[in-house]
Parts: structure tokens; sequence; C-alpha cells
């Protein structure tokens, strides 16, 4: 690729990066706007005794006796300058905030995705363009954890592993063990979705004239489906677990809570009750971000997995 489209791309890749921040901010603001109730009065709690007077003075304190206008762009231009700005519930910069909660919310949703990817290879390499009744039960029980709330799954995994069997400890974060139900309760429904997919690019790719020849050639069927049928169906299943990994966020909320872990669904759940703006909106920023660094890192993979993509 010449310098000149490849600067285009960048740019083009960098405005669209740059809108998605923004809309994502904008929309947390105004959310936020809609829930009911005095930011004040939320965070001096219930039984607060704080007079008039000094409820003005905190409102004013954070700016939120301005007109809804200069609170959305004064925040802004805060997000421009690089602060997140200060939780109004716990006094701290959310920058902070979000730094120490992120690396176990990070922990589990890489090890969910490595879970959902590995039950997801495994499960459409065995039943792809095999037995009918085979194919039929995979395709059922993937069906089944996909249109099952996560939370449901997690407590039905703590029921069997932890109440029963024992195996597991019920909640924390105290060592890898624990990691293992939260986990496996976020790449359940994970892998149903990717498995299905990659499932159907498998029998199309064994269908093509490349693996009848590589048949021909002598090869075994695992070894046909590993070499060449999983390369040309891995572009799809890379899509998706892009976009399904920005999710992971998303149902960190529920997980964290249901296991009683520390992270940042957690710290999200504790900002949206207490209306503490700063604290949702740096939140939802750092999802966005998210999500744009692994559409970039997917957009990359195409021409790792295709050689094809390069050109043009």
């Amino acid at each position: 690729m010449s310098p000149l489209p490849l600067l285009g791309a960048i740019a083009k890749r960098l405005a669209a990066a740059a809108a998605v921040l923004l809309g994502a901010a904008t929309v947390a603001f105004a959310a936020l706007q809609l829930i009911p109730g005095d930011p004040v009065t939320v965070m001096l709690g219930p039984g607060t005794v704080a007079t008039p007077e000094i409820k003005a003075q905190i409102r004013a304190q954070y700016g939120l006796d301005q007109p809804l206008a200069l609170q959305y762009l004064h925040y802004l231009g805060n997000l421009l300058r690089g602060d997140l700005g200060e939780s109004y519930q716990l006094q701290r910069p959310v920058a902070d905030l979000i730094g120490e909660q992120l690396w176990p919310t990070v922990q589990l949703a890489l090890a969910a995705l490595a879970l959902a990817v590995l039950l997801a290879v495994t499960t459409a390499v065995a039943t792809a363009g095999r037995r009918p009744a085979l194919r039929a039960l995979a395709t059922l029980l993937e069906l089944l954890t996909v249109s099952s709330p996560s939370y449901w799954i997690g407590i039905l995994l703590l029921t069997a592993f932890s109440f029963q069997l024992r195996i597991f400890p019920v909640a924390g974060d105290q060592d890898l063990s624990a990691l293992v139900l939260p986990a496996l309760t976020l790449a359940l429904p994970l892998t149903g979705v990717l498995a299905q997919v990659l499932r159907e690019g498998l029998e199309t790719a064994l269908g093509r004239p490349f693996a009848v020849t590589a048949r021909s050639r002598g090869l075994s069927v695992t070894a046909v489906r590993l070499r060449h049928a999983l390369r040309h169906a891995a572009v799809p299943l890379v899509t998706l677990t892009g976009w399904l990994t920005g999710s992971l966020l998303g149902g960190a909320v529920l997980v964290e809570t249901v296991f009683a872990r520390p992270g940042i669904g957690a710290l999200t759940l504790q900002g949206t009750t207490n209306k503490d703006m700063p604290l949702v909106i740096g939140v939802v920023l750092l999802s966005a971000l998210v999500f744009v660094v692994l559409s970039t890192l997917v957009d990359l993979l195409y021409t790792v997995i295709d050689p094809r993509l390069r050109t043009g």
C-alpha cells in the first residue's frame, strides 16, 4: 500500500475512534440525566441533615448549578485534557479508581475469552460435517447457553461446583481457582455463538475443491480441518470474537456481582447506584476505547489470516 492511502486509512480510523468516544460520552451523560433523584442528595446519603445552603455549596463546587449544556461542554473540555474528573461519592480521581479495579476485570475477560475460543474451536472441529445426532446435540447445547442469562448460568455453576461439590470457592478473587467459575460463566454464552459461526464456516470450507484435493493427497479428516478449513473459517470467527469481546465489560457487571469479585463491573454498579456521573462516564469511555482498539486489532488480524487482504 502506498503512503498516501495508508495515511488516509489511519486518519479515517482515528476520526472514527474520536467519534465513537464522543458518542459514548454524550450518550452516558444524557442517560445519567434521566436517572431520577438529585445528585447532591444521593451524594450525601439518605440520612443527611445538610442544610439547603450546604447543598447549594456542594452543587456549586461540582458545577451542578450550571445549565446542562455548560456542564456538558465543561466535561468535554476536561476530557480533551485527559481529566476524567473526580468521583462524587468516593472523592477520588476517576482515573485512579478505574486503574485500581481494571486488572481483576482484565483477568476475568481474558480468561473468559480464551475459554470461549478454545471450547468453540474444539466443538466446531469435532462436530462440523459429522454425524447428524452429534451435531444436533452440540447445536442444542449452544442454543441453551446463548439463550440463558449469564447471572443464571453463574448461579447454577455456584450451586453445583461450590455449594454441592465444594471444588471452587463461592466468592472473592483470592487465587486462580476463584477465577474459574466467573470465567466459565462469561465464556459459555460466547462459546455458543462462536461455535455455531465457526461450524458453518468449516462445513462450507470442507465442501470446496482445496479440501477435496487435500484429502486426495492422503491427509486425514482432522488434518484437513485443522490445516486448511479452519484457516478459511477463521475470518468470521475473528470478527465475531472482536465484537463479543467488547461486550465482556458489560457482562462483567453481573458476573462480578454474582461472585462478589472486585473489578470494573462492581465499580460501574456502584457509580450508577450513586448517580456518580464522572465515574460512570469514565467507565463508559474505557469500554468505548476497548471496543475501538479491538476493532483495529481485528482489522490487522484479517491480513494475517488471509494474505489476499494485504493487497489493495
